[in-house]
């Protein structure tokens, strides 16, 4: 986490608490996770608006860089520095759908794509139990009932294209990255059809596929056997271009979510890029920079330009 937006969770207090579903923090509220004073964090549901409550265990909470027992979901739209290029990429963080990995997996990557030009937008999802879960009592992946994270990616995306004028971004060239859990988010995301939630406002009249996507390290997404898609992702042709990238010696999600995607997406006939390292582990994120995988940004970076998301070097 850099050391701004370290200094405003640290000015928020580490244990935070949440008053509601929805609406967006105020003066009255308890302190909640927030970003540098500079910024602002939008409610992704109108005020007042009933959404599903994840089983919380109690007021949301800050530790180092997670946050965990997230009721209140919020999107922190972060400009570009320099040059705008019109594109915009919501972060998915990662943490299993249990907490969020906000700054390893949020607000470093912030700074990684605002410095490409690129306007990046931070989602704080429901969670825990807004996404598939891995139940170690028997060795299986168990469905919510209610996809929340899911939810919240499609509202999130449908956002920013309605106010993609005053955000001065390029409505069709809106994508999402994101790591671990947030990489099956992706996945998730870009296969849905229609509407997970019934639709509230104007907004849900837009579209809530992405234009691309980038997942790292992604779980969620193998069955466990042979290279079997998890069914409840529904590749199509209509895919949006997807780039992977992950360490094959990944202890926590094996290599096999990513060849199974991958492998899906070219059965498909969907644009996918795939890069696979021999070592990186999990959670690496933007370091390991001694390590061939710590490239991946420049990467991402060429493989953009190539599917026309950003300008030509």
């Amino acid at each position: 986490m850099s050391q701004k937006w370290r200094h405003a969770a640290m000015v928020a207090g580490l244990w935070v608490a949440s008053a509601s579903a929805s609406g967006s923090p105020g003066p009255a509220d308890p302190a909640t996770w927030r970003p540098p004073a500079s910024l602002t964090q939008v409610a992704l549901w109108p005020e007042g608006h009933a959404i599903a409550r994840p089983p919380v265990t109690g007021p949301e909470g800050i530790h180092g860089d997670a946050i965990e027992n997230v009721t209140r979901p919020t999107m922190t739209v972060v400009p570009p520095k320099g040059t705008n290029t019109g594109t915009a990429v919501v972060v998915f963080p990662g943490g299993g759908y249990r907490i969020l990995a906000m700054g390893l997996e949020g607000t470093d990557i912030c700074d990684w794509l605002t410095a490409k030009g690129i306007t990046c937008v931070l989602l704080k999802y429901r969670v825990p139990t807004s996404g598939p879960q891995w139940d170690g009592s028997c060795e299986c992946r168990r469905e919510p009932k209610v996809h929340m994270a899911l939810q919240d990616a499609q509202r999130a995306i449908r956002l920013l294209r309605q106010q993609a004028a005053s955000l001065h971004i390029d409505p069709h060239k809106v994508g999402v990255i994101g790591f671990s859990a947030g990489g099956h988010l992706i996945a998730d995301v870009s296969n849905a059809s229609g509407h997970n939630y019934t639709p509230v406002d104007a907004a849900d009249k837009e579209s809530a596929r992405p234009d691309f996507a980038m997942g790292l390290y992604p779980g969620h997404l193998w069955e466990g056997k042979g290279l079997v898609l998890n069914p409840t992702v529904h590749v199509t042709s209509k895919t949006p271009p997807t780039f992977l990238v992950q360490a094959e010696d990944d202890p926590v999600d094996d290599v096999r979510h990513s060849l199974t995607y991958y492998l899906a997406l070219k059965q498909a006939g969907a644009p996918v890029e795939m890069h696979l390292y021999t070592k990186g582990g999990h959670a690496f994120g933007l370091k390991k920079k001694d390590l061939p995988i710590g490239a991946w940004p420049e990467l991402a970076e060429k493989w953009m330009q190539s599917i026309g998301m950003l300008p030509a070097a």
